[in-house]
């Protein structure tokens, strides 16, 4: 019962562009990708996609040009990121996003992975998120940069990212204030935020873009040294800078023996919070990466009715979902728990049905082999066939082996 692991292997650093390119590089089918990519309603750039070679090491370079400037977008991520890109708030970004015919999951990864930015920014500025027009985020190459990320990682069956230690550059950078150190503030924001581990060499240049590490601030469940596995795949993503070292980032697709998996259970007890606050609260922690939420009705002091708030969480992601308790509710405290859990291997294929095209997740354990459609996919259906949503369930059980 082997686990799919994704090792990301950040020795020269990471950008949004090598992040794509090391996952096409890998195997992730390109039309698929930019067939995605369509799904945004945002025109004004163009794809292109070719080999390079960095210190003899062969990868591929995935390259967003804007068609009004006609300039590689790998000059922003590696040497002017501030200066170049259309300004739009974290809102209007969401916005672009729900509005898109994506799917359920890349939505979220894509707005996770915006958000560390987002905060990363308006911390730097000394702004509100709400206020901030940040020009990292709000351009358009980041933009396809990042959701592109998001549909690579949703067309394959990961069960568990880990990695490297982050090598960031030093250094100076030209942005529309001026020049200023690398990494570059935001980037060392979201380096605190996710909690990254880094080191540096002394190679100068921009070797970790805000947007490269906000990809890996969402993206990795642990850090630390690639994992006992057997290798099934190995993808390089080539950025535009020559460093003394290959300028790469190294993905590596493999097989694990899965032990039990250690989490963290977190509870509260709230009994003057409203259940429309604890609604959002929940839609906020499983947003920013929250293994599981879940109520329990029970009775506090003096009988009063209340509700026992409870999250599952990685070691990793723990402190910035107690900020959100925190923030959203009105607990004082809260009680952690290590625990074990055991899960299922997992991957998820497309049945093309009478209804469409169908996303469906197929778990195992030993002979014992469960399969389930993504609801968001089954809804969509239902309503686009007009037919019962029992219907399109009934259809997609005839699929079952």
């Amino acid at each position: 019962m082997n686990m799919n692991v994704l090792y990301m292997d950040c020795f020269s650093g990471i950008s949004g562009n090598m992040t794509v390119g090391a996952f096409l590089d890998m195997g992730v089918d390109e039309k698929l990708v930019l067939g995605e990519l369509k799904k945004l309603n945002i025109k004004g750039y163009k794809v292109h996609i070719s080999k390079k070679i960095k210190n003899g090491i062969k990868g591929t370079y995935f390259d967003v040009i804007l068609e009004d400037e006609g300039q590689p977008h790998d000059q922003l991520h590696q040497e002017n990121h501030c200066v170049h890109g259309h300004e739009r708030n974290l809102q209007d970004i969401e916005r672009l996003i729900d509005d898109s015919l994506l799917s359920y999951n890349v939505k979220e990864l894509s707005k996770k992975i915006f958000a560390y930015v987002a905060e990363a920014e308006a911390e730097v500025h000394g702004k509100s998120i709400h206020e901030i027009h940040f020009h990292e985020v709000g351009a358009l190459d980041s933009i396809v940069d990042i959701i592109g990320t998001a549909i690579c990682i949703d067309s394959l069956n990961i069960d568990k990212i880990v990695a490297s230690k982050l090598h960031v550059g030093t250094g100076f950078v030209k942005c529309r204030h001026g020049l200023i150190p690398l990494p570059a503030p935001a980037t060392e924001e979201i380096i605190k935020n996710g909690k990254i581990p880094t080191y540096s060499k002394g190679i100068k240049g921009e070797m970790a873009t805000p947007t490269g590490a906000a990809i890996l601030a969402a993206l990795a469940d642990e850090y630390g040294p690639q994992p006992e596995m057997d290798v099934v795949s190995v993808g390089y993503g080539a950025g535009l800078s020559d460093f003394e070292i290959p300028n790469v980032l190294r993905l590596i697709l493999g097989n694990v023996k899965p032990d039990s998996e250690k989490i963290i259970l977190a509870e509260t007890n709230i009994d003057d919070t409203t259940g429309e606050i604890l609604g959002y609260v929940m839609d906020r922690l499983l947003r920013a990466g929250a293994i599981d939420v879940f109520f329990t009705p029970i009775y506090m002091k003096k009988c009063r009715p209340a509700v026992k708030l409870s999250f599952l969480s990685d070691r990793k992601n723990i402190d910035f979902l107690e900020k959100i308790v925190f923030e959203e509710t009105s607990t004082v405290g809260i009680r952690k728990i290590n625990v074990e859990r055991t899960v299922m291997n997992r991957r998820s294929e497309q049945v093309d049905t009478k209804y469409g095209k169908i996303k469906v997740k197929k778990v195992s354990y030993g002979n014992i082999v469960k399969q389930y459609g993504e609801f968001e996919d089954i809804k969509n259906a239902a309503e686009k066939n007009n037919v019962s949503i029992q219907s399109v369930y009934d259809e997609i059980k005839t699929f079952e082996k």
